[in-house]
């Protein structure tokens, strides 16, 4: 069922840990805020936090995260639960999540969800969502990949991961960065089943695809 279809709200979460990307993770956060219709819940990593502070230049702080910080409109609805927090909802298959996202998704983090090591509350919600046989997107943001890495990765999709890698294409003649992270967080959302207009669409050869737009 695409999120929120029939007047049911949908159960979407976001785990950002500590692989570049903060970027394609705020963006998703943007859209899935706007949609009164998505119940959103975020996992931020201490790692995560790190690159939020890195990238993005945003006060985070994993333990005493406080949702203001992201800049984003609508922030105070998001659902925040503590990394390490494992008696969290999104710690149990009955709590029913429609999908999750982990974006960026760490090495470490995919080599964990991959075992089902399940440390932390990150690694735990994604097992679940995997046995539960829900949704889950993994977007990994390396380069280049060891036989380690592809090796974890493969796992996952075996496992019914969708390996989302936030490889931007160019078809859209991007003009602006914001083109790229829209490709890419417009993958997610499409994963996700939620309806957006953001990202290029391929129309085919002849015909230039329309360039991106806000929520």
């Amino acid at each position: 069922m695409d999120a929120g279809v029939g007047g049911r709200t949908s159960k979407i979460a976001v785990a950002i840990t500590g692989a570049s990307g903060a970027a394609y993770a705020l963006r998703l956060l943007e859209i899935l805020l706007s949609r009164r219709e998505i119940e959103t819940h975020l996992v931020l990593t201490p790692c995560g936090a790190d690159i939020l502070r890195i990238e993005a230049g945003l006060n985070a702080d994993a333990d005493r995260f406080d949702p203001r910080y992201l800049g984003l409109k609508g922030a105070m609805r998001l659902r925040c639960h503590h990394h390490a927090a494992m008696t969290s909802p999104l710690a149990s298959g009955s709590y029913r999540l429609d999908a999750m996202a982990i974006v960026p998704c760490s090495m470490a983090c995919a080599s964990a969800v991959a075992s089902g090591a399940s440390r932390n509350l990150v690694e735990r919600a994604a097992d679940v969502v995997l046995k539960e046989r829900r949704k889950l997107i993994v977007v990994p943001r390396e380069t280049p990949m060891s036989a380690i890495h592809l090796e974890n990765l493969g796992s996952l999709a075996l496992a019914g991961a969708v390996v989302l890698p936030a490889c931007p294409g160019f078809y859209g003649r991007p003009r602006k960065v914001q083109d790229l992270v829209d490709f890419v967080v417009g993958r997610i959302l499409d994963h996700m089943g939620v309806p957006h207009s953001i990202g290029p669409k391929w129309l085919g050869p002849d015909s230039q695809a329309p360039s991106s737009e806000s929520p």
